[in-house]
C-alpha cells in the first residue's frame, strides 16, 4: 500500500497494527523539560526526550525508566501515562509511542553515545529541531492533558495528522 498520499482520516486505524512499540518520558521540574539531543537511531540530530523500543517482555513503563536510565543516567520518577501516538510511514513502517511525563528524576545527568541531556523552559521548547508531529501534542503532554495522536510521515516529513484530548 502507497501511504505517501494517504491522509491521515482514511487510515482504519481500529484495525491498524504497529511493527514495533516505543516510549517517550518527560522529566519535567519547576517549569523545565528535560530533552536530549539524540545522538543516532531514529531521528538521530533530532532534539526529543528520553525513549525507545520495549523489549521482548517489557512494559511501556518499564522500558520508559530502562531507556531514560541508559540515555542519560537518571531515573525518572512518578511516571503517569498521558498520551499514545500512532505513526504510519509511507514505507509502511508503523511505530506505537506511549508518552510519559515524570514528576522528577534521581541520579547525575549523563551524556552517553546516544544522547546529550538539556533541561530547557517549557516556554522555549525548540520545536524547530524536533520532529514535525511534536507541536502538535507535547503542550498537551506538558500541561498533563490525555492525548491520542496519528501521524502520517514520508520520512522526516509530516504529511498529515490528527490529534485528541481524552
Amino acid at each position: 500500500m502507497n501511504f505517501v498520499n494517504l491522509h491521515v482520516n482514511e487510515i482504519d486505524w481500529v484495525n491498524w497494527r504497529p511493527t514495533e512499540y516505543a516510549n517517550l518520558c518527560f522529566v519535567m521540574r519547576d517549569e523545565q523539560i528535560l530533552l536530549i539531543r539524540k545522538k543516532r537511531g531514529l531521528g538521530a540530530g533530532k532534539i526529543n526526550g528520553p525513549g525507545g523500543r520495549l523489549e521482548k517482555g517489557e512494559t511501556a513503563l518499564q522500558a520508559a525508566i530502562r531507556e531514560t536510565q541508559e540515555e542519560i543516567g537518571v531515573t525518572p520518577v512518578g511516571l503517569e501515562n498521558v498520551g499514545e501516538l500512532l505513526f504510519q510511514f509511507a514505507d509502511g513502517y508503523k511505530l506505537h509511542v506511549t508518552v510519559f511525563v515524570a514528576s522528577g528524576c534521581t541520579g547525575d545527568l549523563v551524556e552517553t553515545d546516544e544522547a546529550k541531556p538539556m533541561w530547557t523552559k517549557t516556554s522555549e521548547i525548540p520545536y524547530s529541531e524536533m520532529w514535525q508531529d511534536d507541536p502538535h501534542w507535547l503542550p498537551l503532554a506538558v500541561a498533563r492533558t490525555r492525548f491520542k495522536g496519528y501521524f502520517v510521515f514520508d520520512g522526516e516529513h509530516l504529511l498529515s495528522y490528527r490529534v485528541t484530548k481524552h
